[in-house]
């Protein structure tokens, strides 16, 4: 049997979330949630460093990337 604890919110905040929730349980809404935002989270940082990055350098890792799989095996 699943163990369920309670999580306190205002009103308000709940009243928005129920809205999008829909008809899913909240222990899969919130993990939805939360999976969205860290998704959210590694798709700015790496746009972050595409923007760092000019076209050189990323043809550059492009190329060590190829090389290094290349090298790399395990244990022929």
């Amino acid at each position: 049997m699943k163990k369920y604890v309670t999580i306190s919110v205002p009103e308000h905040v709940k009243r928005k979330l129920e809205k999008v929730k829909g008809s899913m349980e909240w222990g899969e809404f919130l993990l939805k949630l939360y999976e969205d935002y860290e998704k959210l989270k590694r798709e700015r940082k790496f746009m972050e460093l595409a923007d760092l990055l000019d076209e050189n350098d990323l043809k550059r890792i492009e190329e060590e990337s190829k090389n290094f799989r290349k090298r790399f095996s395990l244990g022929d």
